[in-house]
């Protein structure tokens, strides 16, 4: 990826959810740029609920008010104009080349912080996809999203390898005003001839399968038992 893998450490994503403790309002103000999460029509939430439960049993009850919760192959994180976009980069990654269930990040659940839908989205699935834009730069939200997701990817070593830059075939934003930090790493480029090859190269089975073990191990209802 180009980043150094020096020293590796393994934990969730670096910040918590609550207010801190020394007068600190920087988590504040991430929550105060995007007050409210994006969220997709009724209509597309519930094709996309339907299609990620389609492979469980016939008559399989699942408990009211409890969504299943899937591990994605891939999260595209974008900025808010370029829904449309990401949608259609969703799209083309599931059914040309197979690569599902993936998620967008305005189909997360709408009613949660912001944040925590971040360490949702980036520990819920195997790969990060960044969707460069003209739009992604002039989105500071965006900003914060791309460095969270690169210091995850360091820190954690199943992680390593996992943030993917993409620049779409629409309105993408230029080598030389892409951040340095994604400089480093070989983006996904959409209108290349090797576009394909790459894809194939990058999201693995084997990665994928390896991250869903670890992932459902977090999901171990023991870890999981609410704070009294």
């Amino acid at each position: 990826m180009g980043i150094g893998k020096s020293k590796m450490h393994t934990f969730p994503l670096c910040f918590s959810w609550g207010k801190s403790h020394g007068g600190d309002e920087s988590l504040d103000h991430h929550e105060s740029m995007k007050p409210e999460a994006v969220c997709l029509s009724g209509v597309e939430q519930g094709d996309r609920a339907e299609e990620q439960t389609e492979g469980a049993e016939v008559g399989e009850e699942i408990p009211e008010g409890e969504a299943e919760e899937v591990f994605h192959k891939f999260v595209i994180l974008h900025a808010e104009d370029d829904t449309e976009e990401a949608l259609r980069v969703r799209e083309l990654l599931e059914n040309d080349f197979g690569i599902k269930p993936g998620i967008i990040f305005a189909e997360m659940p709408c009613g949660k912080q912001h944040l925590q839908n971040l360490d949702d989205a980036v520990n819920g699935s195997a790969w990060t996809i960044l969707l460069l834009t003209e739009n992604f730069l002039r989105d500071t939200w965006c900003n914060f999203q791309f460095y969270t997701s690169l210091m995850n990817s360091v820190n954690m070593q199943h992680k390593y390898n996992s943030v993917i830059p993409m620049r779409p075939l629409n309105n993408p934003l230029p080598r030389e005003r892409t951040p340095f930090a994604l400089q480093t790493i070989n983006a996904l480029e959409e209108e290349s001839r090797g576009f394909s090859t790459q894809v194939e190269r990058i999201f693995q089975e084997s990665v994928y399968k390896t991250q869903q073990a670890i992932w459902e191990e977090t999901r171990n209802p023991i870890q999981r038992q609410p704070i009294a």
